[in-house]
Formats: C-alpha cells, structure tokens, sequence
C-alpha cells in the first residue's frame, strides 16, 4: 500500500539515509560487475562506524536433504578485518602450544568446567578428537550459540595449532540457511576494493569447491554484497568465477 507521502509501508520503516543510498543501486534484475558492485557498496557505507562487508548466496539446493546440505570453510585471503576469540580445549603439550598461537582460552577439563559454568567469552571453539566427548556435553552451552566444534567448520582437528592460525589469521566458516542461502562476511569497509574484491572470489571459489553432491542442475541463484546498514548489490556471480583461479 501507498501511503499520503507517496511512500510504501516498506519505505516508511527505512531511514533518510538508506532511501538516499538506496536509489544509486541499479535494479533487483540488473546485476553488476564485481568490481562496479564493490564501488557501489563502498559508496554507500555512510553509517557513522566502519560497517563489515557482507555476501548473501541464494543456492538451487534443499537443505533438508542431506546430500544438499552445506558446510565448510574460506580462508578469506585478506582476513575479516574482525578480532577472533578462539577458545581451544585439549590437552597435555597442545595447551601451552595452542596458547603461544594465540589462543584466547586453552585447557582440558578446567575449561570444560567454565564453560559448563556459563563463560562463552569466545567467538570459536576448537577441539582436539580426544576431547570431543567431553564437548558433547556442553551441547546445552554450545549448540544454541552455534559453537559446537564439527569437522566440517575445520573446528575439530588434532592439530590445534594451525587451526588456531588459520582462524586467527582469516579463515571463516559458511553454511546454507534453511532457504538455501549462505551470509558471509568477507571484510571490512575500511579494506582496499581490491582486497575486497580478492575475499569475494575466494568465497565464490570455496563455494564452488563445496558444491553438494546432490546439488543438480543450476546451483546459482544469485548473489549479492551488501554492508552492514547499506542496500544490497546484485553481482554478477559468473564474472566472479571467472577470476578465479587469476
């Protein structure tokens, strides 16, 4: 509905400063460039702290099955741009080691008992294969939070040191929603348009990478870019794929 203004009820709830931003995005159906879609995000950025960089991928794929479903990792070559606080349980030597590599918690049986205690003072959870039936019991804890360590998210591993690298150093994890759609951030306003750029086709390429087998047909819907309080940019994914590898 139109109200007196001219306005739709969805535009009333939109601010000034998002309706201005709004009308220098090209049209729903009219993708663009990787590099004209960055610009245009870049331009429209105008909330007054560094806003993050975000891609929203609407995949040809049902989730509810499991050999459609999606989840993996990106190491974003540029890196987020974001402060990770990577909590680690293991034990023995591997505490002091996941420690030195900057591991904001490490610990065994002492970290088990602060998180059962309610400390979620971390962004990831890591954990060697030894101490995952201890992790089972946080469920409670960790699942609503979507910190339980799986394998596929690169969180369960024995080598807790280069786990705790990667993610330190830019690695993230991505999954399809219940619609099909994967949310990645891949930077921060405050980054280059060309590193920009650079995480986006890692992220088009990690997705690739990880298409489920039971994905047919056309896997690509659409994609879109967008910063945290700017209107989103339809991309022209194909153009995307082709830098890969580049």
């Amino acid at each position: 509905a139109t109200r007196k203004d001219g306005k739709s009820a969805k535009e009333a709830r939109m601010s000034k400063r998002f309706l201005k931003a709004l009308k220098s995005v090209p049209g729903r159906l009219n993708p663009v460039s990787p590099e004209e879609g960055v610009k245009l995000m870049m331009d429209n950025a105008t909330a007054k702290f560094v806003e993050s960089a975000e891609a929203h991928v609407r995949l040809n794929i049902d989730p509810k099955y499991n050999d459609q479903q999606l989840r993996a990792t990106v190491a974003l070559p540029k890196g987020t741009g974001k402060t990770v606080r990577v909590a680690v349980l293991c034990q023995g030597d591997n505490i002091a080691a996941a420690k030195a590599a900057g591991a904001d918690f490490a610990g065994a049986d002492d970290l088990v008992e602060d998180i059962a205690g309610g400390m979620l003072d971390f962004d990831l959870l890591i954990a060697s294969p030894d101490m995952m039936p201890k992790a089972a019991k946080l469920g409670r804890a960790l699942g609503p939070k979507g910190l339980m360590p799986n394998p596929k998210a690169g969180t369960v591993t024995p080598d807790v040191v280069t786990a705790v690298n990667e993610f330190k150093g830019g690695k993230v994890e991505f999954r399809a929603d219940k619609q099909g759609i994967v949310h990645v951030p891949f930077g921060k306003l405050n980054f280059t348009a060309a590193d920009l750029q650079e995480n986006l086709v890692a992220i088009v390429a990690a997705i690739n990478a990880n298409r489920p087998p039971g994905a047919k047909g056309i896997y690509w819907k659409s994609l879109y870019i967008a910063s945290t309080m700017g209107p989103s940019v339809m991309i022209d994914h194909t153009a995307v794929e082709a830098q890969v590898g580049k």
